[in-house]
Order: structure tokens, then C-alpha cells, then sequence
């Protein structure tokens, strides 16, 4: 059965980990659905949270494969353990006619960042589940484009991946 699974990976700050990363999964022929990339409180390391579907078996193997690059330090799959996962969302949309539905912002804790005479950006945060429902609460007519950050994901309670 395929199911979506939440990587997260200590790496080596250095000119190409990601790439290696990113090579490792195109040339298995498995799909990236979000990668974020940043530096965590050591400089020399870098955290990737990357988001993936696959069977148990596939996301094993992936994982295996991972673990033996060696720019990987370190990594878990967020998905089997109690975790928090969230993600940043941007949306610019055409401003609306009076009679228009309101936007849902105090229903999804949204906030307008920019407001012009055309437009207006919106910015949410949120799981992944509830950053989707933000985006079909809306008219689709309305937005011009929409910018996600990717997912962050971290373990809950005392556990946590360190280098």
C-alpha cells in the first residue's frame, strides 16, 4: 500500500549534498513531493525534510540508500512516530467584487501581509491537510498564484534528531 512518509534528514552542509540526495531518488526513479533545505543550529549541518509515497518496502530502501551517502549524518521517518508537521503558504489573489465570499482568514488563522488596490497576499500556516482545505475555501477565479514552502517536520516530546 502506498502511503505518504515524511523524511527527515541530518546532511552535511556542503556544495552538493543535496544534489546527491536529489540524484539518489531520480535515478530510483521515486518522486519528491516537498523538499526543505536549512541550515540547523550547528552551521556545519543541514536539515532536509522531504516528503515521499511508497510502500513500507519502498520507503525502506530508500532510506537505506540514504544512509549510505556520505553527506547523510543522520536520518528518521517522521511518519510511524508522533511528530508535528507544518507548512507555510503564500497566496496572491485578485481582490473581489463587494458581494464575493469573504476570504476564510480567521477560520484558518490567515493574515494579509500585502494589500494593494488589485491584489492582496495571504499568508497561512498549517499541516498539510489544512493548508489544502485554506486553498479550496477559496474562490479559484481569485488566485494568481499560490507559493508553498514545503513541509517541516519535527518529533514531539524529549526524542529529537541530532547529529
Amino acid at each position: 500500500m502506498t502511503m505518504r512518509h515524511t523524511i527527515s534528514v541530518l546532511l552535511e552542509n556542503e556544495a552538493g549534498a543535496l544534489s546527491r540526495v536529489a540524484g539518489l531518488f531520480s535515478a530510483r526513479g521515486y518522486n519528491i513531493e516537498s523538499l526543505t533545505v536549512a541550515p540547523t543550529e550547528d552551521p556545519t549541518v543541514s536539515r532536509m525534510t522531504l516528503v515521499t509515497r511508497g510502500s513500507e518496502e519502498v520507503v525502506e530502501q530508500i532510506t537505506k540508500q540514504l544512509n549510505k551517502l556520505i553527506d547523510v549524518i543522520r536520518l528518521v521517518d517522521l511518519s510511524p512516530n508522533a511528530h508535528i508537521e507544518r507548512e507555510l503558504i503564500l497566496v496572491k489573489l485578485r481582490r473581489a467584487d463587494e458581494d464575493a465570499k469573504p476570504l476564510p482568514l480567521e477560520d484558518f488563522n490567515a493574515h494579509v501581509l500585502d494589500d494593494t488596490e488589485d491584489t492582496i497576499v495571504v499568508e497561512m500556516i498549517g499541516g498539510t491537510s489544512r493548508v489544502d482545505e485554506f486553498l479550496a475555501a477559496i474562490d479559484p477565479e481569485r488566485i494568481i498564484e499560490v507559493i508553498r514552502s514545503g513541509v517541516l517536520g519535527i518529533l514531539r516530546g524529549h526524542r529529537a534528531l541530532q547529529a
